[in-house]
């Protein structure tokens, strides 16, 4: 039984999270283990077991006296954890768009080891954009068996002085590039036969580690500058790093959402933005399935794309601002799901066994009257689900409004989708969702990105704040669009222009 005294709807919905904890949560049961990639896991779930962390404890959260870590830049890439083999702390990983790597101790703040990995790109070298300068911005990737993290720098080219994308693996030990990196992307698409023109790509979605590959998407610069494409490129973590790459067929069509590509172990799966000039859909506007070998069938199994995908493009309404969302309702006709949320405010929901063509969606349904951009957060247990996304909610029950919105998934013939709250984040972050045992003490956390810059929870079945930013020891330095929190043991940690902040409850 949910021991929050829920009423109502929200009671069923939060009743049958009771069952969660053991299969999505199983890795982070005791609230200390690795956070090794954007929203805790390739799933992009979002959610976090953290015993202790109460609603009642929630309303003390306060930022940790004793922890102090100044970094040089602006952030844009979700932190990761990385507990050292035999101790009971780790290291917080940070990586800045001045290129710089930082491995923090997570109890001081105090600096482990700092690695540059090239000198960032400056804007005005770029055809367009709004990131200056321009270094590492997608969340990077740990691969906790060989102790390496992995990341893509914009990196200027001292010989030449031109924009590259260069992959770095680095060891978690001192920070070093490990012998056969960094890979050159366009070079080595390049000697392929291909074409990646590395000034008008950008990488700004999460990394992902799956089949002994290293996944990284591209889309283009704010402003749709240049012959770019909406690529993922593979790379082989066997000695030789193989490189494979998948594209859309029409100029743009970017895969550019914070989250990246998502997996389920089997599979890869993608939301393109706009494309532009197509007359016929050519993979922009969707969710694609790929193979682990970046194979795509181009069957309708394996994508989905709106009917009004050639209007979404003339608007840039794109489908690809967040990654979709993997989810699992037993007891439904379709029990695989996938959930986009896209730029024009619309949730379509998706059987993950056949994506279904363009039109093809299960259900469909108006949830914000803005852009939805942010990695959304969800828990899943029997016939029923709640996302957390950051948007301006419609339909919001009893008359509330607000830019941070819990949907409720209902499994049936078809799903049902429904606005459940609707609260003020005041902020452009990514949310995050905690539990004490998975469905227990159910709060979303978001940081109000770019705005107020303060962090705020919420009650995960009525969106009533618990924690409202605390007072002025608890403010932030400038907190860049996309962020999200991560929580490890008693301290959740946020990282912003020139400092890495951590609060504890």
């Amino acid at each position: 039984m949910w021991r929050n005294q829920c009423r109502g709807g929200a009671a069923v919905l939060w009743l049958a999270l009771s069952a969660f904890a053991a299969q999505t949560h199983a890795a982070q049961a005791d609230g200390t283990q690795q956070v090794l990639e954007h929203h805790g896991n390739a799933a992009r779930s979002g959610s976090y077991v953290v015993p202790g962390l109460t609603l009642e404890a929630a309303a003390h959260l306060h930022a940790d006296p004793d922890f102090h870590a100044d970094i040089a830049g602006p952030v844009y890439a979700q932190p990761l954890y990385w507990r050292t083999p035999g101790t009971d702390h780790g290291l917080v990983l940070v990586a800045t768009e001045q290129n710089l790597v930082y491995a923090l101790d997570s109890r001081t703040g105090a600096l482990a080891w700092k690695t540059a990995v090239g000198p960032p790109v400056p804007r005005s070298s770029l055809p367009c954009g709004n990131i200056d300068p321009l270094g590492i911005t997608g969340t990077p990737a740990i691969d906790e068996r060989t102790q390496t993290l992995y990341l893509d720098a914009m990196v200027r080219d001292k010989a030449s002085n031109e924009p590259k994308h260069l992959i770095f693996a680095l060891s978690l030990k001192d920070g070093s590039v490990l012998p056969g990196w960094p890979v050159d992307v366009e070079a080595a698409l390049k000697a392929g036969g291909q074409t990646f023109p590395s000034s008008v790509q950008s990488e700004r979605g999460a990394l992902t580690l799956a089949a002994n590959t290293l996944y990284v998407a591209y889309g283009g610069h704010f402003g749709d500058c240049g012959d770019y494409h909406g690529r993922v490129v593979g790379i082989s973590l066997q000695a030789t790093h193989a490189v494979r790459s998948w594209s859309t067929r029409a100029r743009g069509g970017g895969v550019w959402a914070p989250g990246g590509v998502s997996s389920d172990g089997t599979a890869l799966y993608i939301a393109t933005g706009n494309t532009m000039g197509a007359t016929r859909w050519e993979d922009g506007e969707a969710i694609i399935r790929l193979a682990p070998d970046l194979g795509f069938s181009g069957q309708p199994r394996d994508y989905f794309a709106p009917t009004d995908w050639p209007q979404l493009d003339a608007r840039d309404a794109d489908l690809g601002g967040t990654n979709p969302l993997l989810i699992s309702l037993s007891g439904a006709t379709a029990p695989e799901l996938v959930l986009a949320l896209g730029k024009d405010g619309n949730a379509y929901l998706l059987d993950r066994r056949n994506l279904g063509g363009v039109g093809g969606a299960l259900a469909s349904r108006k949830v914000s009257s803005t852009a939805i951009r942010t990695s959304p957060a969800y828990l899943s247990a029997g016939n029923e689900a709640v996302v957390a996304f950051q948007g301006r909610g419609v339909d919001c029950p009893r008359g509330a409004g607000g830019d941070l919105v819990g949907l409720k998934i209902t499994s049936g013939s078809p799903p049902q989708l429904a606005v459940l709250w609707c609260a003020a984040a005041n902020g452009r972050g990514s949310p995050i969702l905690t539990t004490t045992d998975g469905h227990a003490n159910a709060i979303v956390w978001i940081i109000g990105a770019e705005d107020s810059n303060r962090l705020r929870g919420f009650r995960g079945d009525t969106g009533a704040e618990v924690f409202a930013g605390g007072g002025p020891a608890e403010a932030m330095s400038e907190v860049r669009r996309f962020q999200t929190p991560i929580v490890i043991g008693r301290h959740m940690y946020v990282a912003a222009d020139q400092r890495l902040y951590a609060f504890t409850f």
